[in-house]
Formats: structure tokens, sequence, C-alpha cells
């Protein structure tokens, strides 16, 4: 045939076939024209060409053909829209907008003018035209989808012909399929879509309608809603359209399984617990039998009838997997029969699948053979002349519930994930109730359904439900037992979650489908990260952690890394769990009895992996800790895929892998084990410490291989192995000394690394996320150890680092620039005026960088930089400060100040910054003309950020600078224009910033100045007093709940920066004092009594002032009052003393009747 040729030939064909139609146009003859149109779809039902002809040939015959054919000859109408149909299914072809338009109207016009027995063939050819050209369709919309669109007509549920009723609900699913970067659907067009599919998804099948024109009807429909959810990106907000949806997807999802059957509410809706569940356990136990008559052998048959064309009509209808399934099964049954027979009777997992599945008394080979059935029997596809029907009617009824389930996947991406979870007990398993019968839900497909296809799609669609439910889940608790007359919710969850455990575990027990088994593991991962287990008894992680071992030999890799991921989420789950540390503390030996699917080998050899680091043997005596007799099972496994060569043959899966011809485990796998030692090494470095240095030469061999994805985890090793020593030796470490890695073994470990691949690693250009992630890993190394690596090793990493400062990448600049604000801190490193002064330099190249993550990754440099310039003025004194470059002071000054108009993450540590610069700068430094505009510029700039609406940490920060620069007394603090304004803005910031940690740092910098000069005249301190007063007395107004537990750090710090005052206050102060102390003494002593009576009470800056040190502040500022009161002798007025001496006595009252 000509369609079987080559492009030339098939594109000739059909521009001779046009040219015949060219000689009809004067004259058409309508038997010629019926011969044409026949002779052209038998071309187009014969097997596919290499290429076909272009589309502008399809599109110039199509309408060739409809100039010839009027719309009262129905019969050739007929056979055009077959032909229609056919060539652009056929070919692939998307007809141009001119051909469209003609095209499209011609169908629109036949609708509206033959007779009914075309319209199929019609809406067909329809269907076929509009499939991804939505988008041009626009003006026709009104005809096919408005009030009395033809469409709407033709898909009502009164429509009699379901056949009809299906091509119309094609057709109006093929216009809502969306094309990228074109318009969509208006909504008022997509809301009558989305109407109609619903009521078809709602109707009920009737008898004189056949299964398979029914579960057509219904993947029509399924199609339409899902694209219209994916599509045109529908929010799904109202609950009664969000419940209708879910009730039809729920009811579809199960549609045609053998064994089940249910009926549905019209809608559900969002309920902590199980609301509707209606069917009958007794019609379950007569079905179940049925779906096991089928045997494994006869199902080869299938692929043969599939191809004769029964399905080709369908043109673009997706049915999925109908005729894989059948030779997917046979081989599964074949594989897993293997399995048993191999399988040594003493594994632990075989005796738990056969209790979950098995009636008692069947004898156990016999009992898998027919729980095995279960999932082969229904794929058996067009088995026999007598189950012919059957078969294809089951592979359609699957087709409906991947539909409904593919829905459902795309509507959990719609529906908000608060929303989602009200109708969690509807597609969530929970215990079943005593008596009860389990409620169906995703996991009732995961075990039951036939189809390994639909059980992995329901298994996604849970993990979907899963994915970022941590904080829903959070409630969940069950450590108590309750007794109550009521299960709260928090017992309904935990409930719930103990029930997905059970069914994941006894889905993976049952599986026999790699890839059902690969989304089984998956799903499991998802849950575990989100489940709250220090709320739950322990003994889940356990169950999970045992059940998973043997599929670490699985032989297919997919299974076998996805088993890895699963590892790694428990590891990393709220870690470190005392469950988790018991289980890596297991003997390797646990649970590890190989079956019949796994890969035996490296179980064997405990020490095998340790033989292929060559730094065993030679690293020194470990006080931190024994090393064990066994080391844990997790680690070694991890470091046994990495470092030693395979030793089993390449699996079926292995052809998906390219570099699975190397003599190591497939990437994949190497990759996820490294990430896992990642993980286990973050969440529990005790247990890793004592293989600190095998580990570190594990990084060591990764980064030194080519494969770039190996090097990448192997430096990321690297950074949580440094980042692991970092926070043992943090002061608030609650590891004891004694327990530390030792700082001699860390630094072998660098010496290692730094003679090794990693200053090669932060040299390789081509690939800026290894150099970031190695820059990285440089800058988690202990200072400690870093001061006793040799001067040599300690000049490469700087130099290192300063070079990678300057690279093009703004990835590795940022990484670069963060480390330089690391080494900064280093003791050893930060009295070295020259590296200082390099550090800068390097620093203020990338704050002017364009990349905004490089610029907030210099300014925190910065800020660690001016923390460094501070530490070294207070230890080193003079020598430091004269020694630094004037010329690069202002800069770093000008720098700072142009910084803190950047954006938020930048502003934060530039105004941090310019603290330090300001109470860094001498004498000589303010004096200096060059200086004084960039002073007045910085300052105005943090006076500016204080009263902006910036963020709670950008503001925190600028008042913490202004504390900062009032402790500089070069500065003519009192006495410049700008104090007036410092200070009314920390006294605004006092009184009603939202954020209560703001406030006590703006309290706090008010109580800086050491000389009452500093507070200028005596109107601003009155001011500075009053805005305390009221700050004291609002300390417990906010809207927001969560402020509350700071205000009593507000009220003490508030307290001392009053008591600070009285303490400065001068002669000419006493006035507006007492008159404050006047009106709003008794508003504020209560507080003054708490902050005396609460003296151990920790404050906001982590000190403890002390109950006797509280009294002697407080009796200071009495004093002083005092001598300022003799001196005024005479004058009138409330004495403030008094008032004073009225607190303290009431305050020494009421401790001694606490005492008593």
């Amino acid at each position: 045939m000509a369609a079987a040729a080559g492009p030339e030939e098939a594109g000739g064909s059909l521009r001779r076939y046009l040219a015949r139609l060219g000689a009809l146009r004067p004259r058409p003859d309508r038997a010629e024209l019926h011969l044409l149109f026949d002779q052209l779809i038998s071309e187009s039902c014969g097997p596919a060409p290499a290429a076909g002809p272009s589309p502008q040939d399809v599109c110039a015959l199509l309408v060739q053909a409809c100039q010839l054919v009027r719309l009262d000859q129905e019969h050739l109408v007929s056979k055009l829209c077959q032909l229609i149909h056919h060539l652009l299914n056929r070919f692939q072809v998307m007809a141009d907008e001119q051909s469209l338009n003609f095209l499209l109207s011609y169908c629109i016009s036949a609708l509206k003018q033959c007779s009914s027995w075309t319209h199929v063939e019609i809406l067909q050819a329809l269907a076929a035209l509009v499939y991804n050209n939505g988008p041009k369709c626009q003006k026709y919309l009104p005809d096919l989808l408005g009030k009395a669109g033809l469409l709407v007509q033709f898909s009502d549920s009164a429509q009699p012909d379901v056949e009809l009723r299906r091509a119309a609900v094609r057709s109006m699913a093929n216009l809502c399929l969306s094309v990228p970067g074109q318009p969509y659907l208006d909504e008022s067009y997509s809301s009558v879509c989305f109407q109609t599919f619903l009521s078809v998804l709602q109707s009920s099948k009737s008898s004189d309608v056949d299964d398979i024109t029914f579960c057509m009807l219904l993947q029509n429909a399924l199609k339409g809603i899902q694209s219209l959810l994916n599509g045109g990106k529908m929010k799904l907000m109202q609950t009664d359209q969000i419940g209708s949806l879910l009730a039809v997807l729920k009811k579809c999802m199960f549609h045609g399984l053998p064994g089940l059957s249910i009926e549905m509410p019209a809608a559900l809706y969002p309920a902590p617990l199980p609301q509707y569940d209606k069917r009958s356990p007794v019609k379950e136990e007569q079905s179940e039998p049925a779906t096991f008559k089928q045997t494994g052998n006869r199902r080869k048959k299938s692929k043969g009838k599939q191809k004769k064309g029964e399905f080709g009509e369908e043109g673009r209808e997706d049915l999925g997997d109908a005729g894989n399934e059948s030779v997917l099964g046979a081989n599964m049954l074949k594989l897993h029969l293997e399995d048993v027979q191999n399988r040594p009777c003493s594994d632990p997992w075989t005796r738990a699948s056969d209790v979950a599945y098995v009636p008692a008394g069947k004898d156990h080979l016999a009992s898998r053979h027919t729980t095995w059935k279960r999932i082969s029997s229904s794929e058996s596809e067009y088995s026999d002349a007598e189950g012919g029907i059957q078969s294809k009617m089951r592979s359609y009824q699957a087709n409906v519930r991947q539909g409904a389930l593919a829905c459902f996947l795309s509507a959990t991406k719609s529906i908000e994930k608060r929303v989602l979870y009200g109708y969690w007990s509807a597609f969530v398993p929970d215990a079943p109730g005593i008596g009860s019968p389990q409620s169906v839900s995703l996991m009732t497909i995961a075990l039951k359904d036939p189809s390994p296809k639909t059980r992995a799609c329901a298994l996604q669609v849970l993990s979907a439900i899963l994915e970022g439910s941590k904080q829903f889940l959070s409630v969940a608790e069950d450590a108590n037992d309750h007794k109550r007359a009521f299960t709260p919710f928090s017992v309904t969850i935990a409930s719930s979650i103990r029930e997905l455990h059970r069914c994941l575990l006894l889905a993976l027990v049952a599986e026999s489908s790699s890839q059902t088994l690969t989304q089984i593991v998956k799903c499991l991962a998802n849950l575990v990260s989100n489940v709250p287990y220090s709320r739950l008894k322990p003994g889940l992680l356990t169950r999970v952690w045992n059940q998973i071992k043997p599929y670490i030999y699985h032989k297919d890799v997919n299974v076998r890394v996805s088993s890895l991921t699963l590892l790694g989420a428990i590891v990393s789950v709220q870690a470190p769990l005392p469950e988790v540390q018991l289980l890596l503390q297991q003997p390797s030996s646990s649970g590890l009895n190989n079956s019949g699917n796994a890969t035996p080998h490296r179980s064997s050899s405990s020490e095998q992996w340790r033989k292929a680091l060559p730094s065993e043997g030679k690293r020194p005596e470990n006080p931190a800790g024994c090393t064990p007799s066994e080391p844990c099972w997790l680690l070694r496994l991890c470091v046994s895929i990495i470092v030693l060569p395979r030793e089993d043959s390449c699996s079926d899966s292995d052809a998906n892998f390219p570099s699975f011809s190397s003599v190591y485990e497939p990437c994949p796998l190497r990759l996820e084990s490294l990430q896992v030692l990642a993980l286990l090494v973050k969440g529990y470095f005790s247990m890793a410490q004592s293989y600190f240095l095998e580990l570190g030469e594990v990084a060591c061999r990764c980064m030194e291989e080519m494969d770039p994805s190996v090097q990448l985890h192997g430096a990321k090793l690297l950074e949580e192995l440094g980042t692991g020593v970092l926070q043992q030796y943090k002061p608030e470490s609650a590891v004891a000394p004694d327990q530390r890695v030792p700082v001699s073994v860390v630094v072998t470990f660098w010496t290692m690394m730094l003679n090794g691949p990693l200053p090669g690693t932060l040299q390789n250009s081509p690939h800026a996320t290894l150099q970031t992630s190695a820059c990285d890993a440089l800058s988690s190394i202990l200072p400690e150890a870093f001061s006793n690596l040799q001067n040599d090793q300690q000049i490469l990493c700087v130099t290192l680092l300063l070079g990678l400062n300057h690279s093009e990448n703004p990835l590795v600049k940022a990484a670069a620039a963060r480390a330089l604000g690391v080494y900064i801190l280093f003791s050893c490193l930060r009295q070295d005026v020259m590296f200082v002064a390099d550090t800068a330099n390097a620093i203020l190249n990338s704050l002017h960088d364009k990349s905004p993550n490089v610029r907030a990754k210099a300014a925190w440099s910065l800020g660690n930089l001016t923390d460094t310039l501070i530490i070294n003025m207070e230890t080193m004194g003079q020598s430091f400060q004269e020694e630094f470059s004037d010329l690069l002071l202002l800069k770093m000054l000008r720098s700072a100040t142009e910084a803190s108009k950047d954006r938020d993450k930048v502003k934060s540590n530039a105004v941090r910054a310019l603290g330090n610069v300001l109470h860094f700068l001498q004498p000589c430094h303010v004096a200096n003309p060059r200086f004084r505009e960039a002073i007045e510029e910085s300052l105005q700039a943090l006076i500016s950020t204080v009263q902006s609406e910036a963020t709670m940490k950008v503001r925190w920060n600028a008042c913490y600078a202004l504390g900062n620069v009032f402790k500089n007394p070069a500065l003519p603090l009192g006495e410049a224009p700008w104090t007036t304004e410092a200070y009314s803005a920390l006294s605004s910031v006092v009184k009603s910033c939202k954020n209560f940690k703001v406030r006590i740092k703006s309290a706090m910098a008010l109580s800086i100045p050491s000389r009452r000069e500093c507070y200028g005249s005596t109107e601003q301190f009155c001011q500075i007093w009053n805005a305390l007063v009221v700050a004291l007395q609002k300390s417990e107004d906010t809207e927001d709940f969560l402020e509350f537990k700071y205000s009593a750090s507000l009220r003490t710090q508030i307290c001392q920066a009053l008591l600070h005052l009285l303490s400065l206050a001068k002669s000419t102060d006493l006035t507006a004092i007492r008159e404050s102390v006047a009106e709003n003494g008794d508003a504020i002593r209560p507080y003054v009594s708490q902050y005396l009576k609460s003296g151990a009470e920790e404050n906001e800056a982590g000190m403890h002032t002390g109950l006797c040190e509280r009294e002697e502040v407080l009796k200071g500022a009495l004093e002083h009052l005092r001598g300022l009161e003799k001196q005024l002798e005479g004058k009138a007025g409330v004495r403030v003393s008094g008032y004073l001496e009225d607190v303290l006595t009431n305050h020494a009252n009421a401790t001694q009747l606490a005492e008593a």
C-alpha cells in the first residue's frame, strides 16, 4: 500500500488523490467520490508509514473533499467525516488555522442540517479537528458550548443515544486540552464543560448500554476534567464543587474492581471521620472466586487480537495498559513462582505475607500461588472465545479506574492542602471498628486491584496526598492510652497513620510488579517523612525498617534505589529518634535473609568494605568511643554499595542506565547511598563518628571519580562530616569533651582532604554546582583543627577561597564569599591584618555583584568581618586599629551604607556591619573630613531602617547597630543633629513596634549611653523617659499571641533602661520625671515590683541579672536622686526618690512574707 511506503511515496499518493479530486470539481460524480473516499480510508488503515505526508497536503485534500460534498449528500458526508477522523489521527496532523476554520464550519453546519444517524461520525471528525487546537476555535465556542450549543445538547443526560453522547463528550474533552502559551477556555465555557463531565460521571449505566461503551464514556469525561484541572489551572474552591468531584472520582476509582461494589453519595463533605461506606460483605465474598478463574497460561493470545484495530477508531483515546498487562502479569506470575521455589523457608517476610494473605491450613507454595493468581488473572486479555469479551471489558474498566486516579492526582494539585485534608478519611484508611468492615480507600486499590498500573496510580495519588502533610499529621498522638468517652481527633489521625503503615507493608510483601513495588516504597518514604513519630508509640519505624531490608537486594535497581530513599527518610525524620538509634545499633544480620528476588552479596563480609579503604589501619586511636565489634548495618551497606565493585550480573532494568557497564554498582544506587550516608551523619553523628576517617575516605574516593554527580554527593558527605564536628564543639553543645571527635583526628581528616581531591575539585570550573559544594565543605572545617594544619595547607585554603571569590558563576561566588565570612572568625586568621584586608576587599567586591544571592552572602560575611574588627579592637587594642587601612575602612563604610538600601536579605547584615564600623571608628577618623560625609550618610541609613517597614529581622539588626554606635565615645553623641533623630526613631519603635524582640532591642539601645551628656538636652532626655514609661504600660498590648512570650523580657529591659536614666539624670530633668511619676507611677509600680521579684529571670540578651544586682541598681539610682533632691531642697514637687523608696519597701516586705 502507498501508506506503508516511504515519505515521498506516501505524500505523492496523497497528492495524486488531491489531483483526482480536483478533476471532479466542475461536476463531482457521487460514485467516483465514494470510490475515492473508500480507497483513502482503506490506505489510512494500513500499517503506519515511517513518515507520512505533509500536514499541508492532508489539509488541502480534506478541504478539497469538503468543497465537493454537499450537506444533502448524507452518505458522502458520513464517509467524508470518517476520512477526516482517520487521516488526522493516522498522520497526527493538526489543521492550520485557515483549514481548521473551513473544516469546523463544515462540521458544525453538517451537525445542524444532516440527519441524526450521521452525527456520531461528524462528532468524531470534530473531535479530531479540535484536538490541541482549542485556542484557535474561540469563534465557534458559542455554537458548540453556548446555552444551546451542539455539544451541550448531544452530551445531555437525556440523550438516548449513548454513542452520540460519548462522541460529544469526547469532542468537548478535546476542546478542553490546553496548548502551552495559548489562552485557555473562558471560565463560562470551562464551567459548562465541568458540569457536563460531572453529570456524565454521576450517571448510572442503563440496561440497554453495553459495559465497554459506558466505560469509554466515563473515560472521556475523566480526561475532560483532567484537562480542565491541568491546563486551565482551575482552582477548586467551592465545597459543593469539590465534594461532588471527589465523590464521582471515588466511585470511578473502584469501577469494575472485582469483588467490590460500593455506592457513593452525590457529594462528599469535609469530615475527620469516615462518613459513608455502604457495601455488602456477602456480595464481595461471592464475587471474589470469579476473579480467579483465569490462569496465567492463556493470556499470551492477547496482543494479536488487540492489533486488529478494535481500538483504532478511537484515534487519540489513550487506552493505557489495556494490552500490556496480560504479558506483564504472566511474566510476573512466572517470576514470582520461581522466587517462591527458590526462597529459603527461614525468610521471615515470606511468613509475614503468608499470614497476611493466605487462608489458614493451606500449603505454603499452593497458598502463594493462589495469592498471585489474584494479581495476574485479570490481565489475561481475550484469553479464549468464551472469556474474550469479559477480558476486554476488564481492561476497559481498569482504564476507567486509572483515568479516575489520574484525575484525582490533578485534583490534589488544584485543591488547597488544608481543604483536601478535610476529605482525608474518605481516601486514607482508618483502623476498622469492632465488627465493621474495613473502609474502602486508596489502599483498597493498592492491595486488591488486579492491574499493576492501577495499583501504581493509586499509590501515586496517596503519595501526592501525603506530600506536605507534616503540619496536618503533627496533631497525631497516641503515646498515652486515652480513657475518655470520645475519641480525640489526635487519636483518630494516629490510628489512620498506623493503618497506613500496616496496609503499605502488606502491599509491600504482596506485590510482584517491580514498577508498582517502587511506588509502594516511595509512598512509604513520603509517609515516613511527614509522620510525627515522637508523638506516637514506638514500633512503627521498626516494622518498616525490618520489612524493607530484603528489598535492598532486589533484582530491580529502581526498587533498590527507592528502598534506600526510604531508609534515608527513616534516619532523617525528627532525628535523632531513640527508636531509630536502637535500629542503627542492631546487628548487621538482623532481618537480612535474602529472598529469591534478591541479589545476595556483601552481607556475608563484614569487613570487606573497610579493607577497600586504604586509610584503614593507619588511623590513630579514637578516644571518642571504641569502635563496636560489628559496624552499623546501614553505614556498612551504603559504603559497600559506594566503594566495592559489583558482584552480580546486570538486572533487566540496568538497560535504562548507560553507566551500568562500569565495575561499580549502578550510579543511581551509589548516589542514593551517598545521600543516605549524609543523612545518617547529619542525624546520628554520634554513631557515625566511630567511622569518621573511613567516611572521609569514602568522600575522597567519590571526589576522585570522573562522574560529576558522584563527586557532588561526595562533597555533600564531606560537608556533613565537617558540620557534625562543628556542632560538637559549639559552646552550647551537650556532648561531653571526651565524647567529641578529638582535634588530632579532625586535623588528620582535613589533611587527607587537602592532600587529596578537594583542591582539584574546587578548581573544577566546568561544574559550578560541584565547586559550590566543595566551597561549602571547606567552610565546615573546625577552627581548632584549622589552626593545627600545616602553614602551607592554611595558605592553600585561603588562596583557593580568595580566588573563587572572583568566579563568574554566581553560585560559586556566593559560596566563596560565605566561606570567607566563616574563616574571618578563626582566631588564627582574624589577627592577621593582611588577611583581614584581603578578605575585606574580596567581600566588598562581591557586595557589588549583580546576583542578589551573592550580595546576601557577601553582606553576611561583611557583618562577620566587622565583628572581627570589634573583637580585635577589644583584644589587641590600638595596634590593630593603627595598622588597619583608613582607606579600606572608608570603603567598607560606604559599601555597607549602599547595601543598607538593597533588598531585605542584604540589608539585615549591611546594617549590622554599619553599626560595627561606626563603633570601630577612632577620633582621628571622626575628625577626618573624608569620613564626615560617609558617617552622616551611614547614620541616616541606620535611622531610616529603624523607622522603615522592613522585615523584623532587618529592624532588629538596625536597633542593635544603633546600640553599637552609642558605645563609641569618639562620636559626638548628644551634640550632633542626628542624635535627636536616632533617639526619636528608637523611642517610636519601643512604644509601637508589633514585634516585641525589636522593642527589646530598641530599649537596650536606649540604655547604652554611659554619660548624661550623650542624651542631649533636658527635653530630649525627658522624651526618652516618657517613651519608655508608655512602652512599659503597653508591654502586654499585642495582636499576635506569639509575642506574649517575650513580654516579660521586654518589661525587664525597659525597667533596666528607666533605672539607667534615673542614675544619670540631672537636676533639670527632675521636674519632668516627677510629673511623669505623679501621673503614671501607680500604673508602672507593679511592673517595677515584678522586675525586682523576678531577679533570677533570664533577660533577652541571655544574661542573668541576680536579685541582689537588680536591687543594687535601684538603690544606686535612689542614692543619685537623693543627692539631686538635696540640692533642690525647698523646691516644690513630689520626690521621685520617695516613689522608689516605696517600691523598695514594698518589695522587701513581700520578700519577707514569702520567706516566712
